[in-house]
């Protein structure tokens, strides 16, 4: 805690200037630095009014006194910048403060190619993960020296959708930094960790005895999660696009296979666009007559047959549409510096953005959900983007967009969760996103971890979805889930068999079993593809729904203790392996996953940590310890831990083996 090594706190000051380059939501930044200097220590006194201390630092170059408040309750305490000289151009704080060299670091968002943060450096600034450039990158690499899925990007070019000024440590304790503009987290040095923050600093320490008691901290700090609507977990939510008679068709198909389908989702529900980068929505928030003619009649009758309908929603809006032009003529959009309204490109289309400082705005937007999405019907829906807010902007409210920037994701969904308070849905309706920031926590249902290539690279196929999950898991956010298969697609990346089944064979040990067809729909095998593939499909679906009372006992947990439903190894066991391992995860307390993440295996290794094990699929015991686990398709190894009681599991799934 800071109140151990007060007279260590190192305090730096500076000012400077950022430069940000945006393009296609990833922001290349650079910054000017007029000055950045050290401040010397002077003295620590108690404090009068409260109950901590006050650090007093100079400024050797001016002589001016910056004071630092410290205050501790019980096993927290904060930092604070209480007084600053008037009229001062300091606009960089730089707090250090001493570090275990031997501990590991987790969280601040979401981390997709790497999971222990430890001696790195950690941008905190929303933006899109899979940004244009990098991908052709990949593109072009991949024709020149044919694919790798062991490559990876050096962790200073990756940007994340979520970003979280929280970080844990191994010794069980956190650090959040209580500011919105840019951040850098740095832990490149094994004896200290420095915050670099463009606004005064306010940070809170807290350490706990225990993981589960550091996340309910975290979440009494930042917020929680609620509960989801019981049908989410009555079968999965298969992606199916193209209209409404490709739909009636495709529910045809999964009735006579069998599948357990809870929910059909249909992201072109307001219509389509076809362009070079693929098949995607048309950014006019209300139903398309033309391609799901009735739509509301339609998604009562599905209703009717036991399937619920999804759609998707974001926060901008299509120029080629009439929301537009009504959005425009009551000034309801963010606006460039000369006062017209900011056009962003996404992938290969301009699109304007909803300004939701404006009051008006925030209100128009929430009726277009309340009426033509809700109103019609809507079970859920996908809330896509919150990361693209230009820090060049003009806001409604007069403030820098920099300063709402990563905010931005936080009040799309903050209108999300109101207006289907409002509208008295909690119960039946449900949204996932993909961006977020503080805030986040206490407004969004479910996260989904992105658009995640259609391949088996670790830096963004499937997986990295392992590291992301748990990354979010350690800021806070205990229920995440991918799109089964993946989303990105272009010529040299198509989705194959063998890496649809293993991506379904995952996701049946998460929360929410959920599809996506992929940008390229025509380029991916999908779930109808064959006999084969429909059976695989059968067995998940009949899976996922066998575990629903367990995943309904987790999702208690979690809205009442905070404890993550996919956790990390070492949240339960304290050994030195299970600090590193990125490629398994608990699933609650007494279940064990190793996905399957490699093209063309039939087995895996596995770290069980010290304790007794029963395999899911074959009832064999083991302890801890190394092994070498069959998983032919169709089966991913899966541990039940003998003391959770959880083994009639085993018997049933034996059962469902002998079937498929």
């Amino acid at each position: 805690m800071f109140s151990s090594f007060p007279e260590r706190i190192r305090f730096f000051i500076g000012c400077g200037e950022n430069h940000f380059t945006m393009d296609r939501g990833s922001f290349s930044y650079d910054e000017t630095f007029l000055f950045k200097r050290e401040l010397e220590f002077i003295k620590m006194e108690e404090a009068e009014h409260f109950d901590g201390q006050l650090l007093f630092y100079r400024d050797p170059e001016t002589s001016e006194t910056y004071v630092l408040s410290l205050t501790a309750g019980y096993r927290q305490e904060s930092l604070t910048l209480k007084e600053m000289p008037e009229n001062s151009p300091v606009n960089r704080f730089w707090i250090t403060f001493p570090a275990d060299p031997s501990e590991h670091i987790y969280g601040t968002g979401e981390t997709f190619s790497e999971w222990d943060l430890k001696g790195l450096k950690v941008r905190i600034f929303t933006a899109e993960h899979q940004n244009a450039k990098r991908i052709e990158a990949k593109r072009e690499r991949e024709k020149r020296e044919g694919k790798d899925p062991d490559h990876t990007l050096p962790f200073s070019e990756y940007e994340s959708y979520y970003v979280q000024p929280t970080f844990v440590s191994s010794d069980k304790y956190f650090v959040f930094a209580d500011t919105s503009r840019f951040m850098m987290f740095d832990f490149e040095k094994p004896e200290e960790t420095t915050l670099y923050l463009q606004e005064p600093p306010r940070i809170i320490m807290h350490e706990e005895e225990s993981f589960p008691e550091l996340s309910k901290a975290l979440r009494d700090l930042l917020g929680g999660q609620r509960k989801l609507p019981d049908w989410v977990y009555d079968g999965a939510i298969m992606a199916v696009q193209r209209g409404a008679r490709e739909v009636e068709r495709k529910i045809r198909i999964l009735k006579e296979a069998g599948v357990r389908t809870a929910a059909i989702w249909s992201q072109d529900w307001c219509g389509c666009r076809n362009n070079t980068f693929g098949y995607q929505v048309m950014w006019n928030w209300r139903y398309d007559t033309d391609l799901y003619p009735d739509l509301p009649e339609k998604i009562k009758a599905w209703r009717e047959e036991g399937i619920r309908f999804l759609g998707y929603i974001n926060p901008f809006i299509a120029l080629d549409r009439e929301l537009y032009k009504e959005a425009s003529d009551k000034g309801y959009l963010v606006k460039d510096r000369e006062g017209k309204d900011y056009l962003v490109t996404i992938t290969v289309f301009p699109a304007a953005m909803i300004d939701f400082t404006n009051p008006a705005a925030y209100e128009w937007y929430k009726s277009l959900i309340r009426k033509n999405m809700i109103g019609i019907g809507l079970s859920g829906w996908m809330a896509d983007f919150g990361e693209y807010l230009p820090t060049d902007a003009v806001l409604f409210n007069g403030e820098p967009a920099e300063v709402w920037h990563n905010r931005w994701p936080a009040i799309w969904a903050k209108m999300n969760r109101e207006v289907i308070e409002e509208c008295g849905m909690e119960d039946e309706v449900f949204f996932f996103m993909r961006a977020g920031f503080t805030g986040s926590l206490q407004n969004t249902l479910m996260m989904w971890t992105g658009d995640q290539h259609v391949d088996w690279s670790k830096d963004d196929g499937l997986p990295s979805v392992i590291p992301a999950t748990l990354s979010l898991a350690m800021s806070g956010f205990g229920m995440a889930h991918s799109d089964a298969g993946g989303y990105t697609t272009n010529d040299s990346m198509k989705r194959t068999k063998e890496l649809l089944m293993r991506w379904e064979e995952m996701n049946v040990f998460s929360p929410v079993l959920r599809f996506h067809e992929g940008n390229q729909p025509w380029n991916n095998v999908q779930f109808d593809g064959d006999e084969e593939l429909l059976s695989h499909l059968r067995m998940c679906t009949e899976l996922h729904v066998l575990l629903r009372p367990y995943l309904k006992k987790l999702e208690k947990e979690l809205v009442t203790e905070a404890l993550p439903v996919m956790r990390p190894l070492f949240y339960h066991y304290d050994e030195e392996e299970a600090y590193t391992i990125k490629d398994e995860y608990l699933l609650g307390r007494d279940m064990l996953v190793a996905p399957v993440i490699e093209e063309g295996a039939v087995s895996r290794t596995v770290y069980l940590p010290e304790d007794e094990w029963t395999e899911l699929f074959t009832d064999e015991t083991y302890t801890g310890g190394h092994y070498e686990i069959s998983a032919p398709l169709g089966r991913i190894p899966v541990f039940i831990r003998k003391a959770g009681g959880l083994g009639f599991l085993v018997r049933h799934v034996m059962q469902l083996a002998v079937i498929y």
